[in-house]
């Protein structure tokens, strides 16, 4: 197996599970335009920008907003989420992630973030792991949405790596193609049905924590 030289992470799904919060806050915009956000539909968001979020909400209720209310919906729906987590802790990170970055870090791995989120700094800072982190490419700074590969390219050349010697950890299957689209090994979080393209595939990263990091790295 290859060794690589750069690990980029997603955020939501893959280092904190935030999903069940952003989709609270976005059932509650939907619900503002009558549309009754599913389980399913957010299945779909995940990975996917806040601005092309909600547009794909309006394209599923089958309506247009104009730029105004559209960008007071964005903002509401940043506040709502961020009332959702303002208690994160540490004990929120998902398994194998602290033991995971300690492995990574020790074997003199880069290590960056690539995230759609805009609030990546915070979330990060909350869970205290801001430190193992030497990049953090967010929401704030791309302009095109996964599966477009600019998040972990941007991430790949802040760190003064090659994107072939990175490895993409994820958990949507946008982020897997935007991993394959910039020519990373991409490395799936979940079940293998729910992805396309992959290198690899794990349930969740504790696998990762105790084997797969040393195969990788």
């Amino acid at each position: 197996m290859k060794k690589h030289l750069c690990a980029l992470f997603d955020l939501d799904g893959v280092i904190v599970d935030t999903a069940k919060y952003h989709f609270l806050a976005w059932k509650s915009i939907a619900s503002k335009i009558g549309y009754d956000l599913t389980n399913k539909d957010n299945e779909q968001l995940k990975g996917i920008g806040r601005a092309d979020s909600l547009r794909q909400i309006c394209k599923w209720a089958g309506v247009t907003l104009d730029p105004a209310k559209f960008n007071q919906f964005l903002i509401e729906k940043n506040e709502v989420y961020l009332s959702f987590i303002q208690n994160l802790g540490p004990s929120e990170m998902l398994p194998g992630i602290y033991d995971g970055l300690l492995l990574l870090t020790k074997k003199g791995v880069k290590i960056g973030l690539g995230s759609a989120s805009k609030n990546a700094n915070y979330i990060l800072e909350k869970l205290e792991l801001s430190p193992f982190f030497q990049v953090i490419i967010d929401g704030n700074q791309v302009e095109k949405g996964k599966p477009n590969p600019e998040v972990f390219l941007k991430g790949a050349a802040a760190l003064n790596v090659a994107p072939n010697a990175c490895v993409v950890f994820e958990d949507s299957a946008a982020g897997i193609l935007a991993a394959k689209a910039a020519e990373m090994t991409a490395v799936a979080l979940g079940q293998p049905n729910a992805f396309t393209g992959f290198d690899y595939c794990y349930p969740d990263f504790l696998p990762l924590s105790k084997k797969g990091i040393q195969q990788l790295f």
